[in-house]
């Protein structure tokens, strides 16, 4: 099975400073549902991966999380492709916990529920904390540069902030696509 995990916000959908807190806010970059599609189409499942700390501090519960991803189901599944299933840490970093990236929880998780091994699995995401989980789980890291990307690129001239090794650096989620496609078509 061909599977990539995309993190959320700043690789899908626009980011926010004060947390994507109602579907109204949600608002997709321009050609990231089309790039998830042209993935389904070309034989790849998707999983999102997204730290969500907003349901511990309060400023959304649980149902408005899920009618935040019922929305970017529903739009995905307008242009033809689908979002095979979501993973969320609703934790806050004071709470330690194993699935809040940078840790690797979550995507372990996914290799399991998905029956795959990592490091045959593609993994986007905007910020350093995202590329270091997808590293240490064993995927193979894209930076995307919306969202935080350019922050975290600009970021990573600093040794504490540099990039894992390996990482793909690609301008937004439809050109991270199109190398993965390339990348699975020269493998086969």
């Amino acid at each position: 099975m061909k599977l990539v995990i995309l993190d959320r916000d700043g690789v899908i959908n626009q980011d926010s400073a004060n947390f994507i807190k109602n579907p109204n806010e949600w608002i997709p970059i321009a050609g990231s549902l089309e790039a998830i599609a042209l993935l389904n189409q070309s034989g790849f499942r998707v999983a999102v991966a997204t730290n969500q700390s907003g349901v511990s501090r309060g400023l959304f519960d649980m149902v408005t999380l899920n009618s935040i991803h019922d929305k970017m189901h529903r739009e995905v599944a307008q242009l033809g492709g689908r979002i095979d299933a979501i993973f969320y840490c609703p934790h806050s970093a004071e709470e330690n916990c194993d699935c809040r990236k940078p840790k690797t929880g979550m995507i372990k998780e996914i290799g399991k529920r998905f029956s795959v091994e990592l490091n045959q699995v593609a993994a986007v995401g905007d910020a350093l904390r995202d590329l270091q989980a997808f590293e240490k789980a064993g995927c193979q890291p894209i930076l995307v540069l919306t969202g935080k990307g350019q922050v975290t690129l600009d970021a990573s001239k600093n040794a504490d902030q540099a990039l894992p090794a390996n990482t793909w650096i690609c301008a937004d989620l439809s050109e991270a696509v199109q190398r993965i496609i390339a990348q699975d078509d020269r493998n086969n």
